[in-house]
């Protein structure tokens, strides 16, 4: 037998049906057989693979076992010539074992060999060739020096990154997701060490490997992609905390115990922890910082201004330092508390009931602490500034830098859909009904330039695989999906290297055409048929705020603008398309509309809010025929942000003379 072919899964079910159906293709032309050892998955996997692959070899455990148990599992019953570990999210070439096995037969001296692995946005996993984690290059690795000059022989030795990556050479260790192994050499140094649980075991036997005399190999004649990492998404398991463990323990497994490097992994583990969970909570803890500063900034104007126009002197400066910080810090805390911080949001309307805490409290405290007690008419005028500078700088904030808004072009999923045949037009036809998500289905892509330009159905081919790339650039593409019979792997890895520098996730359709996988999640493609009766448009506290904003703005340009477009338009004779705008205001002061709502009140039998003088339905036209799915899109998530956000796009294409 030419190839025994050892996954193991855990709870990847859709991920491990795509890549059994690329492995068919693949092993067509050899002798092979697939070992899948489940790792007590809950999913369905091993369902799945009882009643549509019955030809695989299934061990099901009734318990993780872990990475290095479970494949030795498989390891032991296996047949092959060669024997290949595999993740089951992967996706392989038709061509990958049959190039590999080349490679073994006129490389004698290769014990074991890697392919180059994708990520699925194009770029190289870095993981599929490297060096060992000796003290120097792990120091580089967790201090980021390799990241700071990758290109650097001296400081990049862990990921290699100063090597060609379309060059095939000899490395220390390749990727625990992809490693196919000579069966002698398995014979001679065993199945991998159980004492990695997860992560380290592919190191440890990429070392064993060369301590017996053969090499290891990077070969970047083939490409496979890697998902990487949805296992352990599925689990709850400290991958971070894993990793450093399992280096730790490679180190002093093969290089003796070195108190140096223990303390670099050591800190590590640490240091990547504080790492993680500051990124987790950059915004509030920035949003802390800012309301401690704005806290101080207010204390010290209404200080200035207090002491212009009363007699007292201000705050003796031994007091500075107790004044200007337990003050502001008691407010963060009660915000804090009342929840002003979050992790990808800055509330706006929680300021308010957080500062007029704040200011009882701290109002209470001046009686406790009478030496600092000097005013509380300083207290009060101090939280009367704060009130505009906190929300001031949140709204700033939210507005320039899109911070927690649903913005329309985030949530509008540009796609391209690969192929001209039944299953394509299928595909983009359930995209473009899904009522949960809002695709905007651009076009179809052929695998020649003949058709460019033909429609089939209802989409239009938009461009070629040749030309993938300039479409993707210039129609501003989020999503490319491929239905899994419609082009060769070995094309769609082409495509996916192609277009590593563009902000693209590709996405490959399951063979019954019910799922898509993608790098962020798997996506199902039939809807639930229950319908969602509460959308934010009916919510009591969001029409109270989208009513008291018309209101606001209406009266607002009604005293401003209002006078002088209806003169310009009834005296003048001029109008534009920014009169005929705001010249619908007095409906919206009335309550007969507002700023922003569906095209129509009844969509489908659904109230979708009042009609709107403008809406997603102006500002993205070009979408004439998804009018249905806009309106419901827009009731679904609609807030004063969404609101804001689809005005500014409104007045900017008025002013452009969009009527």
């Amino acid at each position: 037998m030419d190839l025994s072919i050892i996954i193991v899964n855990y709870n990847v079910k859709e991920f491990l049906q795509n890549l059994l159906t690329s492995l068919s293709k693949a092993v067509a032309n050899l002798s092979s057989e697939i070992i899948v050892v489940d790792n007590g998955s809950d999913d369905g996997s091993v369902e799945l693979l009882r009643n549509k692959f019955p030809q695989v070899t299934l061990i099901s455990n009734e318990e993780n076992l872990g990475f290095s148990k479970a494949n030795n599992l498989g390891l032991r019953i296996a047949k092959g010539k060669n024997l290949l570990l595999l993740n089951p999210d992967t996706i392989v070439q038709e061509d990958t074992f049959e190039k590999l096995i080349k490679f073994f037969e006129e490389h004698q001296d290769a014990g074991m060999i890697g392919c180059k692995i994708l990520n699925p946005d194009g770029t190289l996993q870095l993981a599929c060739r490297r060096s060992f984690p000796g003290p120097w290059t792990s120091f580089c690795k967790v201090s980021g020096l390799s990241t700071m000059f990758p290109k650097s022989k001296i400081f990049a030795r862990y990921n290699l990154t100063f090597l060609d990556e379309d060059q095939s050479y000899e490395v220390d260790a390749i990727s625990g997701s992809f490693m196919m192994v000579r069966r002698e050499v398995f014979e001679n140094i065993g199945g991998l060490d159980e004492q990695f649980f997860m992560y380290g075991e592919d190191l440890d036997w990429c070392y064993r490997v060369q301590k017996t005399g053969w090499k290891v190999y990077y070969v970047h004649e083939t490409t496979i992609i890697h998902y990487k990492g949805e296992s352990t998404k599925r689990s709850s398991l400290d991958e971070t905390k894993i990793f450093y463990n399992a280096m730790h323990l490679f180190v002093k497994k093969h290089f003796a115990s070195s108190l140096l490097v223990e303390l670099i992994l050591r800190s590590a583990i640490l240091f990547r922890q504080l790492l993680a969970f500051l990124g987790k909570q950059k915004l509030p803890m920035i949003a802390l910082l800012l309301d401690f500063l704005f806290f101080d900034l207010a204390l010290f104007l209404t200080e200035k201004l207090y002491y212009n126009f009363r007699t007292w002197r201000g705050f003796p400066e031994s007091t500075y330092l107790i004044v200007y910080t337990i003050p502001a810090l008691v407010q963060v805390l009660v915000s804090a508390s009342s929840g002003a911080y979050k992790k990808e949001a800055l509330p706006v309307l929680r300021i308010f009931p957080a500062l007029l805490s704040g200011f009882f409290v701290i109002s209470s405290l001046t009686y406790f602490f009478k030496d600092f007690a000097y005013s509380r008419g300083v207290v009060l005028l101090t939280f009367i500034v704060l009130f505009f500078l906190l929300s001031g700088w949140r709204i700033l904030f939210r507005v320039i830098f899109k911070i927690g808004l649903s913005r329309v072009d985030k949530t509008i999923v540009k796609t391209l859909v690969v192929g001209t045949t039944q299953s394509s037009l299928e595909i983009a036809k359930k995209l473009k009904e899904k009522s949960s998500s809002y695709h905007s289905i651009i076009g179809l892509i052929s695998e020649t330039r003949k058709e460019i330009g033909e429609h089939f159905g209802a989409f239009e081919v938009v461009g070629s695989l040749q030309n993938i790339q300039k479409v993707i650039h210039e129609k501003k593409i989020s999503e490319v999906i491929f239905p899994s019979e419609e082009v060769s792997y070995t094309s769609m890895m082409s495509v996916v290297a192609g277009c590593q520098k563009e902000n693209v996730e590709f996405k490959l359709a399951g063979s019954n055409l019910d799922f898509l996988v993608g790098k962020s999640s798997v996506y199902l493609l039939e809807d639930i048929p229950f319908i969602e009766i509460t959308y934010n448009i009916s919510q009591t506290g969001h029409r109270f705020i989208k009513r008291s904003f018309d209101i606001a703005a209406g009266l607002f340009m009604l005293c401003t603008l209002y006078p002088f477009l209806f003169l310009k338009k009834n005296l003048l004779k001029r109008n534009s398309p920014t009169t005929d705008f705001v010249l619908e205001i007095p409906k919206v002061v009335k309550g007969e509309l507002s700023f922003v709502g569906p095209k129509e009140n009844v969509t489908s039998n659904l109230f979708l809010g009042k009609r709107g003088i403008t809406g997603i339905w102006f500002t993205d036209a070009e979408n004439k025929e998804n009018l249905e799915k806009m309106d419901i899109f827009y009731a679904k998530n609609q807030n004063i942000w969404l609101d804001l956000e689809i005005l500014s796009k409104t007045f900017f294409l008025l002013r452009a003379g969009r009527k």
